[in-house]
């Protein structure tokens, strides 16, 4: 197993391959956290995780198939001839490999912790970089964090009480809240149920099988 591993971490990055994402589940299918695909394949490679395959059934969950890291290279190589466009891709000497989008570990069975992280990358991820009052999108050097009610106020620092704002918009409201300044916020801000950038993956395609362990559950995937 370690010569295939150092096959696919010498290989061709195809497109990024290797800096993939790849979600983690625990044992009982709990979702985990998100690695890259370089990390996933080392878990793999050390037997400590297995690949969980979701093939598509309809508008059905689909089917879960298994793969250790040997019989994943002999699947990716009829992948490669009639699913191409579906994968991302590491090309070594030796063979073409598809990186796997989901990997379960075999002996963890710790639960995820279930509270999301409030930080700048989180709260521009919940309001996918638009600001909250003039309800444009903007770069993220272009973005600040606005205290609804001013820390001035009383304001203090929770997800309901921040929000993105351009810069044109934060000196338009200065300290005072939106009412005070005539301002209105295009929705009332929320404390997301799980990581906000995994909501942002799922909306790419190839990211879809995700959803069968995600939608059903409220876990706070951390970013690893």
């Amino acid at each position: 197993m370690p010569t295939e591993l150092a096959a696919v971490l010498a290989g061709t990055d195809v497109a990024g391959g290797l800096s993939s994402k790849v979600l983690v589940l625990n044992r009982a299918y709990a979702a985990m956290r998100i690695v890259s695909a370089k990390r996933a394949f080392c878990l793999l490679a050390r037997e400590i995780a297995e690949i969980i395959h979701v093939e598509p059934d309809g508008d059905g969950p689909g089917k879960y198939l298994t793969y250790n890291l040997e019989s994943w290279i002999e699947v990716s190589a009829l992948q490669r001839e009639f699913e191409r466009d579906r994968h991302d891709w590491v090309r070594t000497v030796r063979f073409d490999i598809a990186v796997p989008r989901i990997i379960r570990l075999l002996g963890y069975d710790r639960l995820p912790d279930q509270n999301v992280k409030l930080n700048r990358r989180n709260l521009f991820a919940r309001d996918r970089n638009k600001c909250q009052y003039c309800g444009r999108i903007y770069p993220t050097n272009d973005l600040s964090i606005d205290h609804v009610l001013p820390r001035s106020q009383g304001g203090n620092d929770t997800w309901e009480n921040l929000v993105c704002s351009c810069i044109r918009c934060n000196a338009r409201k200065g300290g005072r809240t939106p009412d005070q300044a005539r301002m209105k916020l295009i929705r009332p801000p929320v404390k997301p149920r799980r990581n906000p950038l995994i909501s942002l993956r799922l909306g790419h395609e190839k990211y879809q099988s995700w959803k069968a362990f995600l939608d059903h559950a409220y876990w706070s995937v951390e970013l690893g």
